[in-house]
């Protein structure tokens, strides 16, 4: 890679392809009707709001695992696969809201994918995302405070899943804009110019009552209903 922006958006995307067909494989392989249009790579999210324009990849899915499946076997082979296809791959659990969760972490060339799994639920989520990368010069940018913190958060609510509670468009970083691929600057089209999240409307949180099934898959720690 060369250093420029250009060059750091084609890295950019190759990084993004790759780890969408990894994701690919693995949703495939470990659960059950499979919808591949939730796992959406269209556009690099804004990543160090406070920073130079670093701009990553990210991208979260659920599923079920297939009857007669465990948690385990599960975690096995997702952890059996990665190594296979040259991720570095660790191994744990960890404990959320009442679970324990298999925890299968990947890396290869600056990605990452995590598979959780757990023998309370037969849900299987699946986040990946690529490394952050400066895709033009360093920018004044305010610090403004996030709008909800895991302190400050309603109760009955959680952060949302997209802006992660900052209240700002998370593919412009709140600027309106992003990098374009012939020119300095396009018009973001994740919030249309308004500059705010498009999923909370810059509340920065989301009623749990009004979380939709899917939404609910950023949620791999809520009580399945």
């Amino acid at each position: 890679m060369d250093g420029t922006p250009r060059a750091a958006r084609e890295e950019l995307d190759r990084l993004g392809r790759s780890l969408r067909e990894q994701m690919v494989a693995l949703i495939t392989d470990l659960t059950t009707r499979v919808h591949l249009r939730r796992l959406s790579l269209d556009e690099p999210k804004a990543a160090d709001l406070g920073g130079p324009p670093s701009h990553r990849y990210s991208t979260v899915y659920q599923g079920d695992r297939p009857a007669g499946a465990t948690a385990a076997g599960t975690a096995s082979r997702a952890a059996f696969q990665l190594r296979a296809a040259g991720w570095d791959v660790t191994v744990s659990e960890e404990h959320d809201d009442g679970r324990l969760w298999t925890v299968v972490l990947a890396h290869r060339d600056g990605n990452e994918i995590r598979v959780l799994t757990s023998e309370d639920t037969p849900a299987v989520a699946f986040r990946g995302r690529t490394p952050a990368l400066a895709l033009g010069p360093p920018e004044r940018a305010g610090e403004a405070e996030p709008v909800r913190t895991p302190a400050t958060v309603t109760p009955g609510h959680v952060l949302c899943y997209e802006c992660d509670g900052l209240g700002r468009c998370p593919g412009c970083g709140g600027r309106g804009w992003v990098p374009g691929r012939n020119r300095p600057r396009s018009r973001c089209g994740e919030c249309a110019t308004t500059k705010v999240c498009p999923i909370c409307r810059g509340r920065g949180e989301l009623a749990v009552s009004g979380l939709s099934p899917y939404q609910r898959g950023y949620y791999p720690g809520l009580d399945q209903r």
